[in-house]
């Protein structure tokens, strides 16, 4: 199975013909299969929002869900020596949030998007093995922003160790040197889901740290070559995995919803069971 999304639903206006404002869950659904929800990393929501979300899309919608700051290490030193027991009941918490997920059978993945400081060394290797102890069964995708962890003679080692912990290394397109971003490798490491990010190639506005840096890193569209090459790699991936998942991140010009519908062309895929289109009559 292949799945095709983008990151959050609210800012993608070409999906309601360029109207100026947010676009609905349901509206979204109405599109796409999946979404990678960017919430939960920086604050943990109530069990009563994700009902809410389960609400406004059909029962077979799938959500990616980011794991909490706190969980992937992002500022936790400022935490003080309670960091480890903070951390702890992050993921308890975080745990009985994705439960009405879980029961649905709606949960397609925790997104452990690491910071760039998370480098290759044994407390890290650790801590992703006490990641899969705390969070239990629960499907967990890797996304590394480090180098360390790739290279001729590290990645089999890396992919071989996420497999004995049942963690899907996500696939990710983004600018890269040898001191900045990682390499794009299409490995499968949990048979049953992999993942694809897609952030654009937009070199300058990756690796100049300007104060909108944020704004402008994933300022790019991928054109049709580009997207015929992701379309072979989804392909070859799909003989290995049982749910190949396309997310969409260049979003910074609003060109994710169109290159994601484009993806979906080119691959001919049909979505069944999406939430019904409205008349639109204003």
């Amino acid at each position: 199975m292949i799945l095709i999304g983008l990151t959050t639903w609210s800012d993608h206006p070409s999906l309601i013909h360029g109207k100026n404002r947010k676009v609905t869950l349901s509206e979204y659904a109405q599109h796409f299969p999946v979404v990678e929800v960017d919430n939960p990393f920086y604050g943990i929501p109530k069990i009563k929002t994700v009902e809410n979300w389960q609400k406004q899309v059909p029962n077979n919608f799938q959500f990616i869900l980011k794991a909490n700051y706190l969980m992937t290490k992002h500022h936790l030193p400022q935490l003080g020596d309670d960091n480890e027991q903070v951390r702890r009941e992050t993921f308890m918490r975080y745990g009985e949030m994705v439960d009405p997920l879980v029961n649905s059978k709606q949960l397609a993945s925790v997104l452990f998007q690491f910071p760039p400081y998370f480098r290759l060394n044994n407390d890290n290797i650790r801590y992703l093995r006490l990641i899969r102890e705390w969070m239990g069964s629960l499907p967990i995708s890797i996304e590394f922003r480090n180098p360390s962890w790739y290279g001729d003679e590290i990645s089999q080692d890396v992919h071989d160790y996420l497999k004995s912990l049942k963690m899907s290394e996500v696939v990710v397109d983004e600018p890269h040197n040898l001191s900045d971003g990682v390499p794009f490798e299409p490995f499968v490491t949990d048979k049953n889901f992999v993942m694809m990010r897609l952030h654009g190639q937009n070199q300058k506005g990756w690796f100049e740290k300007s104060s909108q840096w944020r704004k402008k890193r994933t300022l790019y569209r991928y054109n049709e070559d580009e997207l015929k090459h992701f379309a072979e790699v989804v392909n070859d991936l799909q003989k290995q995995a049982k749910v190949v998942c396309v997310i969409f991140n260049n979003n910074s010009g609003h060109d994710a919803a169109d290159n994601a519908l484009q993806l979906k062309k080119i691959l001919g895929l049909n979505f069944g069971g999406l939430a019904p289109m409205q008349l639109d009559l204003f």
